[in-house]
């Protein structure tokens, strides 16, 4: 018998086969240098932990609310308002079982078969999947990595069809760490809202930017808020990347279409990890500011060795934890034709995990995370620069 028609159209995530792969090497012994992963490398706040660990002796462990319980819905909102100034209710919050979770049922929610989905290039791997899934068009809208890769509305406008529905914009962006100005946002937002569209705006890296830049969200923009849609999550910004826990900000009837979903497929979000992400929310910031602040420095690093690496270009991240170098000077040289190439050849000659390019819809680049140590940076940077002058 096959599997389902929705089930065929999608693919297994390209960087969770990096990480299958370098596995796969370590337990033969290999010494393997992994930039694949892209959650933090630092562990999650100990008041977070502890948080968690109180909920488990409280026997905190039942079913919650189907949307999150409202302690944490409230957190939310009111931190979110606190930061940028937005202005959403309890009832316009959901709380899902991480960030990916969010943005699936978004997806699910607003978006119908046929419908045209805007998602730039280049993109974090699971938007293209998802929009394939709900049977949604997938439409691709380069950007520039002259310009850095950033999106502007004028790009978006020659884009938008009579069919979009959804423009799906993640700033500070995975793969790229490229970042929309605000300005810039407003006029996506306000064309979006002309062109009775919905934004939904990925704010997974918010809090991840660098030179002096500070967090901003779309949904400042309060007057538009009745087509914007705010996906975001705890993961990142507080490394809980395994505690599952993410939210959708919305009008009122799309969080009740969330909701109803949610009613049906996963149920509530674990009840542990919404009071550990209570705490989170709530208690000292602290942790944020020293991930950001060792972030820089490690993005300084791995920007000066890549760009001592001839050939190799690599456009300044502007948020996140991740470099998006281009090494097509690689390629037609030791059998490499592609990126897909080059992460293999690495892997397998110089035992450095990367993922390819073509996992974010470009051809000619890598990305390298460095949400690990300087150690293993300068090693893995290393045997890259060894790589390239071998081919």
């Amino acid at each position: 018998m096959n599997l389902a028609t929705r089930i065929s159209r999608i693919s297994v995530s390209k960087t969770m086969a990096v990480m299958e792969a370098a596995i796969k090497l370590r337990d033969q012994g290999i010494d393997v240098v992994d930039f694949g992963p892209g959650e933090p490398d630092f562990p999650t706040p100990e008041n977070v932990k502890q948080a968690g660990i109180r909920a488990i002796q409280a026997d905190f462990t039942k079913y919650t609310a189907i949307g999150g319980i409202k302690e944490l819905k409230k957190a939310i909102v009111d931190k979110h308002a606190r930061e940028f100034g937005s202005k959403y209710d309890v009832s316009e919050c959901v709380v899902n079982i991480g960030g990916k979770h969010a943005i699936f049922s978004i997806f699910a929610a607003v978006v119908d078969e046929g419908d045209d989905v805007i998602i730039p290039t280049p993109y974090w791997v699971t938007f293209a999947d998802i929009a394939r899934f709900v049977n949604s068009n997938p439409v691709f809208v380069p950007t520039k990595e002259s310009e850095g890769f950033r999106l502007t509305a004028e790009v978006l406008q020659r884009a938008l069809t009579p069919k979009t529905r959804l423009v799906v914009v993640n700033s500070p962006n995975n793969p790229s760490g490229a970042i929309v100005e605000d300005a810039e946002f407003g006029r996506i937002a306000r064309l979006c809202s002309e062109r009775n569209v919905y934004l939904l705006s990925d704010e997974c890296y918010s809090h991840f930017l660098y030179d002096g830049r500070k967090p901003f969200s779309v949904a400042s923009y309060t007057d538009l808020k009745s087509h914007i849609v705010i996906a975001g999550s705890l993961s990142k910004t507080y490394s809980m990347t395994g505690w599952r826990i993410g939210y959708v900000l919305a009008l009122p009837e799309i969080i009740d279409g969330i909701v109803k979903l949610q009613s049906h497929s996963t149920s509530n979000p674990t009840s542990v990890s919404q009071k550990a992400a209570l705490e989170a929310l709530s208690g000292p910031q602290e942790s944020v500011g020293v991930m950001l602040a060792e972030y820089a420095r490690r993005r300084k690093f791995v920007l000066e060795r890549l760009r001592a690496i001839p050939g190799v270009k690599c456009a300044e991240p502007g948020g996140t934890f991740y470099a998006y170098p281009n090494i097509s000077a690689a390629f037609g040289r030791g059998g490499i034709r592609d990126s897909v190439d080059f992460s293999a050849r690495l892997l397998e000659k110089a035992h450095v995990a990367v993922t390819p390019g073509e996992a974010f819809g470009t051809a000619e680049h890598v990305r390298i995370s460095y949400a690990t140590s300087m150690e293993q940076l300068d090693k893995g940077l290393k045997r890259i620069h060894e790589f390239m002058a071998s081919l």
